[in-house]
């Protein structure tokens, strides 16, 4: 029996003891303990094992390291490393991923909340003979609750992460590991709810006394999203490394490599499934190093165990808001519509990517959000051209997809507000006038980003156009729209009806070498012989039909005879 893919686990100790299926990054261990930094700061988008590298970490170097995780493992042959470093720490382990609240206030909980229930775990300092009393007393400040919620004053807020280290140390009389996961989650949650100053200085307090003035600090790493400028947070900590995606050092460890999306394929009989996950999932450039998104190709290679003809999913793209596109989208002048244009139809566009940002630099300018998209995940380089100018793409067919998708939702709310203009392009379906359509839809489609490319999938570029035709439509409150219905001996692109009165019927072509006139024809052509217009008899006094064509930012409309039917 094959063992089981780890979807949404995060826990190495888990994955190990219930024998999921495990890429080994063990590897990232000895790598770490080698680089000579105190104090680093690893930067990767969501969803690329940043999580499960840190509780790898936490379970190699506790003291209570059950050993026999690590067996078989490529760490396990480095018996010099492991017999120095295995088990001998105490860890400090915090994700910072849940502290997302409201207001400052329920932050502020949400955050002592994580301090306190990891200083629990730490209960056999209150019996520890290498504590006196008053360490005692410290510890017990660390834990306090009242009425089912945590309490600590903002001072021993600060520094908690401090005195638990010094009390760690003092009762195994060995320097402590701390490990902080998603360090930025707070930030990001505190700019979009408006407490960010209150939490700014929380967390710069906090990191500076657990970071900067910490004796009894071996180690510690954090992982994030983002790299805050130091300005931000990390103020007058000298002694951090940050390691991002485009350094070079680390790059192999956080997400899949291509070497080890084939042996997962191998495992499990999906082999033929290699080109298209390579198409939508893999495209990531960290460092020098071609990486997959980890959680798209366990979740596809999952759901493919249950349905060998399951199509690819945005499995990454639909679990964020995906806010950041939203807002260049809203902000968007000629030129970013030109970016976005190139970006979505395959190309590459070129940017200064500004590496340390605040959550202020994020959106001012508008600019920055190409770096954040970068640092992000929604974008990727194709080659770097200097110490900060990169040649940026969109890294694959998910990530293109949620762009057109935001583009379409984006152009349907644009639209809601031109309803003069708007209510001259569905009368003109009504009244025969081809004319204004097609004055009026190519304006549209100058104002609005297309998808054209050859790269795009098979019927991307009819279904991007096929989503603008509809929404205008649908602008029209008492009108029926119907996308895809089933007419006749098949299914047609759009049937509008205005009950009572007029059913038209709509066919779309994108025509790949320009030859509109031919693209109209074949669609008129396809509803007569598809018999799209029969299902509407009896229903309305008249059909009309439509057909159109679409190359690029151009479109031709053409009209059909119309159809008398007698009621």
């Amino acid at each position: 029996m094959k063992k089981m893919l780890p979807v949404g686990i995060e826990s190495f100790e888990e994955i190990r003891k219930k024998e999921f299926y495990y890429v080994d990054k063990t590897g990232f261990i000895s790598e770490l303990l080698y680089c000579g930094s105190k104090v680093i700061l690893f930067t990767r988008p969501r969803r690329f094992g940043k999580t499960l590298n840190m509780s790898m970490l936490k379970c190699f170097f506790e003291v209570s390291c059950n050993k026999t995780l690590f067996d078989g493992l490529e760490i396990a042959r480095d018996q010099e490393l492991c017999e120095r470093y295995m088990g001998k720490y105490p860890v400090i382990f915090i994700s910072f991923k849940d502290v997302t609240g409201a207001d400052y206030s329920f932050a502020y909980q949400q955050l002592l909340r994580m301090i306190g229930k990891e200083a629990l775990r730490f209960r056999l300092l209150l019996e520890s003979p290498n504590l006196d009393s008053y360490d005692k007393e410290l510890y017990k400040a660390l834990i306090k609750i009242k009425d089912g919620s945590f309490v600590m004053s903002p001072d021993v807020l600060t520094n908690s992460l401090l005195t638990l280290s010094y009390l760690l140390e003092k009762h195994y009389g060995r320097k402590v590991i701390v490990l902080i996961d998603e360090y930025d989650v707070p930030l990001d949650r505190a700019f979009h709810q408006g407490y960010y100053d209150e939490m700014v200085m929380t967390i710069r307090n906090l990191f500076s006394s657990v970071l900067k003035t910490n004796d009894s600090l071996e180690l510690a790493v954090l992982t994030g999203c983002l790299r805050i400028s130091k300005e931000s947070i990390f103020t007058g900590l000298n002694n951090l490394k940050v390691y991002s995606i485009i350094d070079i050092k680390h790059s192999e460890y956080f997400g899949f490599t291509d070497s080890e999306v084939d042996e997962i394929l191998s495992y499990y009989g999906l082999t033929d499934y290699k080109d298209v996950i390579c198409d939508w999932y893999d495209g990531y450039l960290f460092g020098k190093v071609s990486v997959y998104c980890p959680w798209d190709v366990i979740n596809y290679c999952n759901d493919l165990r249950s349905d060998p003809e399951l199509e690819p999913e945005n499995y990454w793209a639909n679990t964020s808001s995906n806010d950041l596109i939203r807002h260049l989208l809203e902000h968007s002048d000629l030129s970013i519509r030109d970016d976005m244009e190139q970006l979505v139809n395959g190309g590459t566009i070129v940017k200064n990517i500004e590496q340390d940002l605040t959550y202020r630099d994020i959106y001012e300018p508008v600019g920055n959000v190409w770096s954040v998209l970068f640092s992000t995940g929604y974008l990727t380089q194709r080659e770097r051209l200097s110490a900060v100018k990169f040649r940026l793409a969109i890294p694959n067919k998910e990530i293109q997809n949620l762009f057109i998708h935001m583009i379409e939702k984006w152009f349907d709310f644009m639209i809601q507000s031109d309803t003069a203009r708007l209510r001259r392009f569905c009368e003109s379906f009504i009244n025969g006038d081809v004319d204004r359509m097609n004055e009026i839809l190519n304006d549209y489609l100058l104002e609005t980003i297309s998808v054209r490319d050859t790269a795009v999938a098979k019927g991307m570029q009819e279904n991007f156009y096929h989503g603008l035709v509809v929404g205008l439509l649908r602008s029209q409150g008492g009108w029926i729209v119907k996308s895809n219905p089933e007419l006749g001996n098949g299914y047609g692109d759009i049937v509008l009806l205005i009950p009572g009165r007029v059913g038209i019927v709509i066919e779309l072509k994108y025509v790949n070498h320009g030859d509109l006139r031919k693209g109209c024809l074949a669609a008129l052509e396809q509803i007569e012989e598809k018999q799209y217009t029969k299902g509407l008899t009896g229903r309305v006094r008249k059909v009309m039909k439509y057909g159109i064509a679409f190359h690029l930012k151009e479109c031709l409309v053409m009209k059909g005879e119309d159809e008398i039917n007698s009621m």
